[in-house]
């Protein structure tokens, strides 16, 4: 399985499709126990491992203290960009523009780290920071018109997400298949689409565009784009998990990191829509 997260689709913690390259190769049309070829794996019989354990490998104590430095760092930036830069109602745009600016700068970081061979955890950094401006001031925007109770049912609405999906997924209720992925692909490239189009429709023709993000169909559309999100929390849980397997390098965590920190991002976005809506309906 080769995850639907862009910061992992160039890595092979794959348990289908083979291992992480230099470690778990497997033979290209064969069929194999993902562990058949892996030198760390434990031995059938004995169950003792086959070779000593390699140092610098990538373990989930790894996992946790970067996503903990990569979120820690959005929270932060988020929260000195809602008291640095208060959103003023009789000069909106002024703050939109700050959002959309960081929102760019963040998105230029990740593409440039998605096209890197090895994690560079400046950039990893860098776009929690400039993400973490954007959702700042988004969020305040939103604690202004909405009211603040949106923000805070945004915040718990994403960890109960996270929680609730990691406990699926540590239950096996959800299984991360080839068949999954690809339906999760075909569905967010739809949903991507009908977002780029709506938002063209709303430059060019004003208002809400084709309603996607607005009314019932908004709702609709907010439900959907937070089923993704945990689709895609899912598959990351998948590629953490098999890159510890396979015993990735420590350096791999920083990756692990990234792309839990897209799909919250992602999944909060979604949610602070959908609870904007549901007020604006009250």
């Amino acid at each position: 399985m080769r995850s639907s997260n862009p910061v992992f689709s160039r890595r092979g913690f794959s348990r289908d499709t083979g291992g992480y390259a230099g470690f778990d190769a497997q033979q290209a049309g064969t069929a194999t126990n993902p562990y058949a070829t892996n030198p760390y794996a434990a031995d059938p019989v004995t169950g003792m491992p086959q070779a000593p354990a390699r140092g610098h490998v990538m373990t989930m104590d790894d996992v946790v203290s970067r996503t903990a430095m990569t979120l820690g760092t959005v929270v932060l930036t988020a929260v000195i960009s809602w008291i640095a830069l208060p959103v003023d109602p009789a000069n909106i745009n002024k703050s939109y523009g700050i959002a959309i600016g960081a929102a760019l700068i963040a998105m230029v970081l990740a593409l440039v780290q998605s096209f890197k061979r090895k994690p560079v955890p400046g950039l990893i950094l860098g776009y929690a920071a400039f993400e973490g401006v954007f959702l700042g001031v988004i969020s305040s925007a939103t604690s202004t018109y909405f009211g603040g109770g949106v923000v805070i049912q945004a915040v718990l609405g994403t960890m109960c997400v996270f929680a609730a999906v990691l406990f699926a997924y540590k239950m096996r209720w959800i299984r991360v298949t080839r068949r999954f992925t690809g339906f999760v692909m075909a569905a967010a490239m739809g949903f991507m689409l009908l977002m780029v189009v709506n938002l063209l429709f709303s430059l060019f023709g004003g208002g809400d565009g084709l309603g996607f993000r607005s009314g019932g169909l908004g709702i609709l559309f907010g439900v959907v784009g937070v089923i993704l999100g945990a689709c895609f929390l899912a598959m990351d849980f998948k590629q953490v998990e098999d890159g510890i397997a396979y015993g990735a390098p420590r350096e791999e965590s920083w990756l692990a990191a990234f792309g839990l920190t897209l799909t919250l991002v992602w999944i909060y976005l979604e949610l602070l829509r959908l609870f904007q809506i549901l007020s604006g309906d009250d």
